[in-house]
């Protein structure tokens, strides 16, 4: 472990260093200023990167085009730095300014403190990412930044090993680019950390990790945090040897400016040119302000630490540095001093005159028409107490807007006047343009978008090969992986022996191990290696190799991954494909369904539940011609049941959101997915032998959910509904139902309560019989759809037991 020595001569010039103290000046005054805006009531709540100035401006020094940050909210002055913020633009997104020209990181959706760079056009489209410099889109859970730098820093080894690559320049330079991440010293405490720090050691990827370490976090000293109370010293079995590769690391003192650019020049030269991951130990960083705006440092540090914390912050060791370099006199820097925290004040100024005014318009445009549309009326007096609350806000926001006009038009329920009709088109046109800034681009928009694909169908003849579904998989991944050079595969035991189900087989001797990959078992950073690379133009298949085993990247994919597109305001996208397989298998820890909860909180990401391989080939033709993340959930028990090879593999696609009728009928819709489907069919047959006619919908896109709304034609043709789900009472199935009965309006058609079959509230047991009485099967299956019909008609349909 290298720790940096105070030095005098510095790589910059006097003017550069001035400028550097200039800059740290003013973000320690928006820090300042931002803090007072929230206690005055013009923000929501402020968290920001006082004491961190210096550090991050010597970190800046060696951000060049083409590289990446994946940081955490108190970075300002680093991304001011490199020129991606300026003060303005802090400010704005501190007052939640919805103009995305205000606030190009999010257009007023991420609190203050996260930042982000746009690296898609207004269409959704890929800009060059090399004659800039990038930041990926920050999240506020604590090292959820972690798992995405490992896949930043991942694309780099892609791009510089994988010679096929080597065209794609808007995206790297033959893997030069250097992934820089930031993370508090608390943070390191959580497993997203330490799974990536091993990770990136076994990858060995250019990885600039600095740790902001201020000895707290929030009130809890770091002794409860870390072992040796000091994370360099407890990571250094990752340091390098001469016979063993790991990381490269660094201590150095956050007050100490020459030491920071000595110690950043060394550790980015060596990550770039050698790919070595490297981590910074940035010691005795100060917190003038304390943690956020929620508390105050005082209540938990002593006095002899808050007394060394002004001792020690880090602009003030740069002043006294500089004076006594003789680069500036004291009165000089007090000039530059002025300046900065006059530049903080008047960004400030502009930011909010920018924000309030598009409100203040929206609040004069209403109270004239809540003014007029009371002129006339009966309940005249109650509109214009309404239209005084509005007036009397003092910050008023949105929601003020439509509250008091909701209110206003309520009391004109029982009145008719042009008036009236003018404010519900203005109220009408506002719910729009609200609704643009608050609820759109959840998913992508651009051209590319999976939406846009539609069914090519499978076509066979009577060649027409039956295989194994995994030899469907095989030869679709084979083919994709031949065709495009950006695709890769990766997970546990995909590589060598191509995934345990045989879908990779072969392919890593075919194509290369940076083609087809194998990983350790780390779920999270598996998701995190993907999204980053997604992220930096790559395609990547990120493999979890069972359903259940997806809880350990829920956060992930949740937090990161399905927010991306949202949170950026359409700025940012990583189309990754997650791979996996499950549904029905024996014992507790294989055959969980858990789809509620992926469909609760993956929004943002689309889930498909193929029925088979061949429509899992399909869907990833698809996917990997459109630019959305996605999430294919494989049916486990179907890679040994025999299907005929399309002859249009290649060119196959299955749009998504469009269910498919494997069994028309006239008594019953069933709706299933995934492994369910062979399950119904079997069950419908056997209905038939009762007289009963069973129509089978195969959902097969859960998100999207039958956008043809085919579901609702069967309902007018049936009147009944039957949801089939392995998942727990009450899981995908009133996801399903919701979107049916109520989107879909299908309660309209319905003669008979709706019916859903579930699994059991709890895993199956193991064997077979656990899998038996806890999952849906052929005769529950029968038996409830029977007594359905028996309820209609029981002289048809006499009861059974």
């Amino acid at each position: 472990m290298s720790e940096a020595k105070n030095k005098t001569k510095v790589p910059v010039s006097k003017k550069e260093i001035l400028n550097d103290y200039k800059l740290a000046v003013e973000s320690r005054e928006a820090s300042l200023i931002g803090r007072k805006e929230v206690f005055m009531g013009k923000a929501k709540f402020g968290i920001f990167g006082d004491g961190k100035e210096v550090p991050q401006i010597a970190m800046a020094k060696y951000f060049q085009n083409g590289d990446w940050r994946s940081g955490y909210y108190r970075d300002q002055t680093f991304m001011m730095a490199i020129g991606q913020l300026n003060t303005q633009q802090f400010f704005a997104q501190l007052y939640a300014h919805t103009d995305v020209e205000a606030d190009p990181a999010s257009a007023g959706r991420m609190m203050n403190g996260h930042f982000a760079t746009r690296y898609l056009n207004d269409k959704g489209e890929w800009l060059t990412q090399t004659d800039k410099k990038n930041s990926s889109a920050d999240i506020s859970p604590t090292a959820g930044q972690m798992p995405r730098l490992l896949g930043l820093a991942y694309a780099s080894k892609l791009y510089r090993g994988n010679k096929d690559l080597s065209e794609f320049e808007d995206f790297s330079i033959k893997g030069n680019e250097v992934a820089f991440g930031t993370i508090g010293n608390a943070s390191t405490s959580e497993g997203h950390f330490w799974e990536t720090m091993n990770a990136a050691g076994v990858l060995q990827v250019p990885m600039v990790l600095s740790v902001w370490d201020d000895e707290y976090g929030i009130s809890v000293p770091q002794k409860y945090h870390t072992i040796k109370e000091n994370i360099s010293d407890a990571l250094i079995g990752f340091q390098s040897t001469k016979d063993k590769p790991g990381f490269e690391i660094f201590k150095v003192k956050a007050w100490d400016y020459p030491a920071l650019l000595d110690t950043y020049r060394k550790a980015v030269e060596v990550s770039r040119k050698k790919h070595v991951p490297c981590l910074i130990h940035v010691i005795e960083v100060t917190q003038p302000q304390g943690h956020s705006t929620s508390g105050s440092h005082e209540r938990y540090k002593s006095k002899d630490r808050l007394n060394w914390e002004k001792e020690h912050d880090c602009i003030l060791k740069m002043r006294e540095w500089i004076e006594s370099e003789n680069l500036a006199s004291s009165e000089e820097l007090d000039a530059l001093e002025k300046e900065a925290k006059q530049a903080a004040k008047q960004a400030k100024d502009l930011a909010w005159k920018a924000y309030s005014q598009d409100i203040k318009i929206d609040v004069e445009e209403a109270l004239n028409l809540i003014d007029k549309a009371g002129i006339s009326s009966s309940k005249k007096e109650e509109i214009s107490k309404t239209a005084n609350e509005l007036r009397k806000e003092l910050n008023p926001e949105k929601s003020n807007i439509v509250r008091a006009t909701k209110q206003t038009l309520r009391l004109l329920k029982n009145e008719s006047s042009n008036e009236k009709q003018t404010l519900v088109n203005w109220l009408n046109e506002k719910s729009e343009l609200y609704s643009k800034q608050f609820n759109s681009k959840l998913y992508s928009q651009s051209a590319d978008s999976a939406l846009n694909i539609e069914t090519i169908p499978a076509e066979y003849s009577e060649s027409s090969e039956l295989v194994d579904g995994r030899e469907v998989l095989n030869a679709c991944f084979d083919n994709l992986l031949k065709n495009d050079p950006r695709i890769f595969a990766f997970g546990e035991d995909v590589g060598k022996i191509g995934d345990v189900n045989q879908g990779f087989a072969g392919l890593q001797e075919k194509y290369g191990e940076l083609k087809v990959t194998d990983t350790g078992i780390r779920e999270t950073t598996i998701i995190g290696q993907g999204i980053g690379a997604a992220i930096r133009g790559l395609r990547p298949i990120a493999e979890i190799q069972y359903l259940d085993y997806l809880l350990y990247a829920i956060q992930t994919l949740s937090d990161d991954l399905a927010t991306l597109q949202y949170r950026t305001y359409g700025g940012q996208k990583a189309p990754l494909i997650i791979r996996t397989r499950g549904h029905r298998l024996e014992g507790v820890w294989h055959s969980g369904s858990p789809m509620g909860m992926i469909l609760n909180s993956l929004r943002g990401m689309y889930v498909l539940t193929p029925r088979n391989m061949t429509q899992a080939a399909g869907f990833y033709n698809t996917l990997l011609q459109s630019d959305d993340p996605a999430l294919i959930i494989e049916s486990l028990n179907g890679y040994r049941l025999k299907e005929r090879v399309p002859s249009n593999l290649a060119d196959f696609k299955l749009a998504l959101g469009e269910p498919e009728v494997l069994r028309e009928g006239t008594d019953v819709t069933i709706v299933t997915y995934g492994s369910t489907c062979r399950i119904v069919l079997e069950a419908a047959n056997q209905l038939a032998e009762e007289g009963i006619d069973v129509e089978v919908i195969d959902a097969q896109s859960l998100i999207p959910f039958d956008r043809p709304q085919m579901i609702v034609k069967s309902l007018e043709k049936t009147n009944r509904l039957v949801v089939v789900d392995e998942d727990v009472e009450g899981g995908a199935s009133a996801f399903i139902l919701q979107q049916i009965l109520e989107r879909d309006n299908g309660y309209f058609h319905l003669d008979s309560k709706p019916t859903t079959i579930s699994g059991k509230n709890h895993r199956p047991a193991y064997g077979s019989d656990g899998d038996y009485f806890s999952k849906p099967n052929i005769e529950e299956v029968f038996d409830r759809i029977y007594a359905l019909m028996s309820e209609a008609n029981p002289k048809k349909h006499p009861g059974l037991y």
